[in-house]
């Protein structure tokens, strides 16, 4: 039986919620796989996921089942006690990645914000307040709280709420030069993207993050990778570190982890994490059966050569009819990113139009992301299937065409 609910339009949403986002014009109500439907029983192609949160589309039966498998047993006992879903899902992290310790809360910033103050934490009792300073880089993205909007380097973020968290200073993404220049002994922690993604979907080279962690090495600093977007399969390998093979001191993780549902975490090893003990930091809800259970079934679909494997082939499919549209209607200067986190960056005659390009897609039936107003982004589900990326990229080729034509 189907619960009666009040009508609610998009009008709504200007009379009773803070006006800090812009929402589209219509209100999807239901997914399925890669496609949404709005109020009006409109169908669309969801190549946006969320932001990179939907790593296995909409309601996947695996996450359904676990969900309500759970929502039947246990929903929150709080970290005065430990729960089995918190513990299964630690021991498939640790098993996979570089990490021996886990500690789960509730999104990307709060990963973050448990990440940089681990670092400080630990320069702190090793070597003394001094060792206090945080290099991020440019046009970074962090999350929102005021700590993680600080370390992210965009003043557009961080701008008109009081003093700034002291101690932070930004660098220019993919410069070695400058990194050398500002890595210091009071150095306590380094902060990388492995892919920039509010930045424009920008891809490391492998030399810059080599270059981050001997300079770390070298000044007894942490690397800490931001994997927030780029991890749970998003790049082709469980997370992005891998493909560069250069391994982190703390990683953040959070948006596919849940597949929608919210939870984030941070990794790292066991002698750091040492230096949080009983009741230096703490949450909530984090490590809570519901997150915990369904991030667990995430893990067990995404982290096969089947998916991963998947991902890459997919990749490809997205990359060459992009780089076509894009020579075909002379919208685009390059195509980037790796696996199924892709940015078309725009031409100069196109420049700042990404939130144009994004709703003209949304008119015939796509839904695609931009990351700065000069890159558009696409995250698809990790298991979209090739009819449907076919249809998509039919979509919006469109959608391009409509407004080059104009």
């Amino acid at each position: 039986m189907s619960v009666q609910h009040d009508p609610v339009q998009r009008a709504d949403f200007d009379q009773v919620m803070v006006p800090n986002y812009a929402p589209a014009g219509f209100v999807p109500v239901r997914g399925q796989g890669s496609r949404v439907w709005d109020q009006s029983g409109r169908e669309l192609l969801d190549f946006a996921g969320g932001i990179a949160v939907n790593a296995l589309g909409h309601c996947h039966p695996a996450l359904v089942k676990a969900l309500t498998e759970q929502a039947n047993t246990l929903w929150h006992i709080s970290n005065v006690f430990t729960n089995e879903p918190t513990l299964r899902l630690a021991h498939k992290l640790v098993d996979a990645t570089f990490a021996e310790r886990v500690f789960f809360c509730n999104s990307g910033a709060e990963a973050n914000e448990a990440a940089f103050k681990l670092a400080r934490r630990v320069a702190h009792d090793k070597f003394g307040p001094e060792k206090c300073e945080i290099i991020a880089a440019t046009n970074s993205f962090h999350g929102r709280t005021l700590f993680t909007v600080s370390v992210g380097g965009q003043p557009k973020y961080s701008d008109g709420f009081g003093p700034k968290i002291q101690g932070i200073s930004h660098v220019p993404y993919n410069d070695i030069e400058a990194l050398k220049a500002a890595v210091s002994d009071k150095t306590c922690a380094v902060v990388l993207e492995p892919i920039q993604g509010e930045g424009g979907v920008l891809p490391a080279d492998l030399a810059y993050l080599q270059a981050a962690r001997e300079l770390c090495d070298k000044h007894n600093a942490l690397l800490i990778f931001d994997e927030v977007q780029t991890g749970m399969g998003r790049t082709g390998e469980l997370f992005a570190y891998m493909h560069y093979g250069v391994t982190p001191d703390i990683l953040s993780s959070a948006k596919s982890l849940g597949g929608g549902f919210p939870i984030g975490a941070m990794l790292t090893t066991t002698e750091l994490a040492k230096h949080l003990v009983a009741g230096t930091h703490g949450t909530t809800y984090g490590g809570n059966p519901l997150g915990c259970a369904v991030a667990e079934a995430v893990i067990d679909v995404v982290n096969t050569p089947a998916v991963l494997d998947g991902v890459k082939a997919k990749s490809e499919q997205f990359k060459a009819r992009l780089r076509a549209i894009g020579e075909q209607y002379g919208v685009f200067s390059e195509v980037r990113g790796l696996g199924l986190l892709i940015g078309c960056v725009l031409s100069d005659a196109w420049l700042g139009k990404a939130k144009t390009i994004l709703d003209a897609a949304a008119v015939e039936g796509l839904l695609v992301l931009q990351a700065s107003p000069d890159v558009v982004r696409f995250a698809p589900s990790l298991v979209v299937e090739d009819a449907d990326i076919e249809e998509g990229l039919a979509r919006f080729e469109r959608a391009v065409a409509k407004l080059v034509n104009a």
